[in-house]
């Protein structure tokens, strides 16, 4: 019977109930030590052990009790029973677990000429002008209302905040990190940066109080990888976001979306080209260390389009979509909808979670042909939804239920089409998919003809040998079954190798690799990840599986598995076997393999976490999960520890960490307790305090050595002007080249030249170097022969010392610094160096904070094959530590530059401008000491 009016005013009655409700549902997980602990101000994940997918379980029961629905907020913010209190007194409804809806209608057909699309704001501009009214996205809240934004309202939106971002000083290149959750802001935002020319960076936003510092410390760790110039954030989480910047030096400005938007602003041409970066992605980190896939507009488009060709997308079909937008998969989903006119659905995270069922209901009321989720969601809806909750519900529209992101269950996906299938789910419709963020998101789809393939195979073949061998048996211990994830999407080559790259046959497990153009530029200013990844012209997935029938069967991570006995053996399957044991929290296992040095093996490591503290409990447990993994695996476990619930490292998308947990067994910090919230937040405050007060004391520092720099600066710089108005030009340009060599002397700035015998004085030259501060041209003036002329923008002749310079040294002033787009600029420099003239160029046209070698333009290498003249690469090392893009206090350091041999052209066609760049870039990030942020590049296309 449901409460009365009064019983649910009546706050002694509630606290019995949740009590009561609480003490029943710990019972059931065997949790003696948390009965003891139950109180209204327990904390229910640390004191009590309900991690977040208990929470959802203990929410469901209090709803069904009280007949209420509470708001999708409560399971992120209530900590103890002691907020549902108030929580459940402010509900008042007794409607149904879903929200009534009229059938949205999908929309018509429209031509699209995708190949004139070339950059993901091409594509928003299209429809913003084409159908500026046209809806885009549907964005519901937990009470089911939904907001409707249209093409024509993102595009408008989206110019606020780019015109904001504009006069902020951000420039083109530079990143912009996303802390936002999956609000109309987040697109806003993402298609604000795009149009500003800058680079998005989405991170997470925190979720749990009890997790601060583990989340600050991550954070970060990215921040400072990404070297963002601007954090975006929400209110809520400002204050976490403004010490955060504490520890990133590059990032110079915190800031709500509300603060970045200007109506008033200017956006200037940005020429957005398909090679720059549309997104940095950072993996969720299994491993403890996440890495930023760099990903341009043109890997994202021909993933796109890669998808098309697997599915068919068309602007009729409907998407709904509950996934972070933080998480590649998530992104993907909306801007696969952006580009082909597809109207999506967007829930909250915290709304599935809470309410599986909604998720379903979204595809039934908007007929949504198009969504999907990992494994673990289908899971959910298998174990949590109850029939009586979707009485009506209509799946038939469904046509793509793609499952990917992790390991894909076999028995999940049968169960989940056993059950949703007497609501018109059809089994072919439910598509298992292989992706991964380092080929932006797909990789092989299933096909949309069949039912998904289980592939049984014989399990001893399969651990001892590597290799897949078809299995007729029904003894569960003697097979073992994956999933098919389908085949690779068109011009995405996948294959299956040994260790030492050479090719598998057919049902053989290996290394999974692949290419395409939807490959990765590689790891942002991480070069040693980036190399390990890449395998000729393959890149490394860190995958193992094999290939039948042209279909990819993924079996696991390299990394995580375990050889014993000679047997290969899955993690996975150890976690699902001991997950199914009484008192072990569901989804608190990890299992990974120790070196054993006495057997020359393996051990079997199995961490799980229990509530059960008492002994004897713990070794009935223990017991159990020895005598499980023997019926089922043939083989026990070697060591098993027990540590409370909501210890085992997990990753944002709730991964397991399984090295870094493996790490922390080894360094014995597994069974520490995590400290309460409260003192996590005052070692954040302490540590943000001192970090400050470093801060303040170094830039005291650069303070007074910017001022000893002022000194030497205001004492030379009127004598070179006059030196410069009364000699001629050649001895203007000797004096000046003194000056320089002296002036980085006198700033303690020491420069060490190598290759000094490339320098070639007596014969015409094209110079090239790295561009990475102010101070570049005036190091090349020091050490670069006299009869040498500089090339660079008009712009630069309006300052006037900086004119004096240049005109008395050499200067040739073009247009744009890509010169194989100007005709005239190109026949102008041609002439001088047929003249025996040399020039300098730096190739990266402009330069940023950022540290790392950007893309060079043409113009330099096409010069050379005109004129056929040796171009000389010179890299600079240092230059960007001394005087930072946006910064204007210097810091004293050791600046290297080396020139390399001259490289001569042999022909003058487009083959040779190709190899001239690739020799000269690649001498040059040999030794600039910075990443090259397309150091992959030329050996995927």
């Amino acid at each position: 019977m449901a409460p009365t009016y009064n019983e649910l005013n009546d706050s002694t009655y509630i606290e019995k109930q949740l009590i009561s409700i609480t003490q029943i549902f710990l019972t059931e997980l065997g949790a003696e030590r948390a009965l003891y602990a139950i109180s209204l101000d327990a904390a229910l994940d640390r004191e009590l052990g309900i991690d977040s997918l208990g929470k959802v379980e203990l929410l469901h029961r209090i709803e069904k009790l009280f007949s209420i629905h509470l708001p999708e907020k409560v399971l992120a913010e209530a900590m103890t029973l002691r907020d549902l209190i108030c929580a459940i007194q402010t509900i008042a409804s007794t409607a149904s677990i879903h929200t009534a809806h009229t059938f949205s209608p999908t929309l018509e057909s429209i031509e699209i000429d995708f190949s004139a699309l070339t950059v993901l704001t091409d594509v928003l501009r299209h429809y913003a002008v084409k159908e500026p009214n046209r809806p885009h996205i549907y964005l519901q809240d937990d009470q089911g209302n939904e907001q409707t934004i249209r093409y024509g309202e993102l595009y408008s939106g989206a110019q606020a905040v780019a015109k904001g971002l504009v006069e902020r000083g951000i420039k083109f290149g530079e990143t912009i990190a996303i802390m936002l959750p999956s609000t109309d802001e987040f697109f806003y935002a993402y298609a604000g940066i795009l149009l500003a020319g800058a680079v998005p960076v989405p991170i997470y936003p925190p979720t749990r109080a009890d997790q601060i510092e583990e989340y600050a410390k991550r954070e970060v760790t990215v921040l400072q990888n990404a070297q963002a110039r601007m954090l975006i954030t929400f209110a809520r989480v400002k204050m976490l976001s403004d010490m955060l910047r504490a520890f990133v030096p590059s990032l110079k400005e915190v800031a709500t979306l509300d603060h970045v938007r200007s109506e008033t602003g200017v956006l200037p041409d940005i020429i957005i080209n398909p090679n720059d970066i549309a997104l940095i992605q950072y993996t969720s980190g299994s491993t403890g260390d996440p890495k930023g896939v760099v990903l341009t507009h043109e890997n994202m488009l021909a993933n796109l389009r890669g998808i098309n060709s697997a599915i068919q997308i068309k602007p009729t079909d409907v998407n709904v979509s509950w996934l972070p937008l933080y998480h590649d998969m998530g992104l993907m989903n909306w801007l696969a909808s952006l580009y082909f006119g597809v109207p999506l659905t967007v829930l909250s995270p915290l709304i599935f979670l809470s309410r599986p069922e909604k998720w379903l209901w979204a595809i039934h009321y908007h007929r949504a042909s198009i969504s999907g989720a990992p494994n673990f969601a289908y899971e959910m809806c298998v174990k949590t939804i109850e029939t009586k909750d979707i009485q009506g519900l209509d799946l038939s529209c469904w046509r793509v239920a793609f499952c990917g992101a992790e390991t894909i269950n076999p028995k999940t996906i049968q169960k989940f089409i056993q059950k949703f299938s007497q609501f018109g789910l059809k089994a072919e419709a439910v598509t298992p998919a292989y992706g991964l963020a380092e080929s932006t998101v797909a990789l092989t789809v299933s096909s949309l003809s069949k039912p998904p393939r289980v592939d049984k195979i014989e399990r001893t073949v399969f651990e001892k040998e590597n290799r897949a061998v078809v299995s007729h048996s029904e003894d569960e211990k003697q097979y073992v079954e994956f999933v098919s994830c389908g085949t690779a999407i068109p011009q995405h080559p996948v294959r299956i190798v040994d260790d030492h790259d050479q090719l598998l046959p057919e049902r053989r497990v290996g290394n999974i690799q692949f290419s395409g153009p939807s490959s990765t530029q590689g790891y942002y200013n991480n070069a040693a990840a980036t190399q390990q990844m890449v395998h000729a012209h393959f890149l490394e997935t860190g995958d193992l599986g094999y290939i039948a029938d042209h279909e990819l069967f993924v079996t696991g991570r390299k990394k995580d598995l375990i050889i014993k006995a000679g047997r290969n053996i899955y993690p996975e399957e150890i976690e699902e076997i001991v997950n199914e044991v009484p008192g072990v929290f569901h989804g608190g296992v990890i299992a990974f393999g120790l070196p054993d040095p006495k057997t020359g093996t393996e051990k079997i490591v199995v961490v799980v976490e229990t509530s059960q503290t008492n002994k004897t409990e713990q070794e009935k447990i223990r017991s159990e999960i020895i005598n499980q993994l023997s019926v089922k695996l043939g083989m026990p476990s070697d060591m098993i520890i027990f540590i409370s619930p909501n210890t085992i490292p997990k990753t944002p998308s709730h991964k397991l960490q399984r090295s870094l947990c493996k790490k922390m067994v080894i360094s014995g910090k597994i069974s520490q307790h995590r400290i309460p919230a409260k003192f996590q937040l005052i070692k954040l405050f302490l540590k943000t305090g001192i970090q400050k007060m470093k801060h303040a004391l170094l830039t005291s520092l650069k303070f007074i050595y910017a001022v000893y720099v002022g000194l030497i600066l205001l004492i030379t710089v009127p004598v070179m002007w006059v030196m410069l108005l009364l000699l001629s030009q050649p001895n203007a340009s000797t004096v000046c080249r003194i000056w320089a060599r002296q002036l980085f002397r006198l700033v303690f700035c020491p420069v060490t030249v190598r290759g000094k015998q490339n320098l070639h004085h007596h014969r015409s030259m094209i110079y090239v170097a790295n561009h990475a501060s102010y101070v570049d041209a005036l190091l090349l003036l020091a050490i670069l022969p006299s009869k040498i002329m500089m090339i660079g923008k008009k712009e630069l002749l309006e300052r006037p010392f900086l004119r004096m310079i240049i005109t008395k040294i050499g200067f040739i002033a073009v247009d744009r610094m890509d010169i194989s787009k100007s005709v005239e600029d190109s026949k102008l420099i041609t002439a001088e160096i047929k003249k025996g003239q040399s020039i300098l160029l730096f190739p990266e046209g402009t330069f940023t904070y950022a540290t790392g070698l950007r893309p060079f333009k043409l113009g330099a290498f096409q010069l050379s094959a005109d004129a056929q003249t040796p171009i000389c690469p010179i890299a600079i090392n240092g230059a960007r530590i001394l005087l930072r893009d946006g910064t204007c206090l210097p810091m004293p350091t050791k600046i290297t530059i080396t020139v390399g041999e001259p490289i001569f052209p042999e022909k003058n066609d487009w083959n040779e401008v190709a190899r001239l760049h690739a020799l000269v870039r690649a001498e040059i990030a040999k030794h600039c000491g910075e990443p090259a942020i397309d150091v992959i590049t030329a050996n995927l296309n």
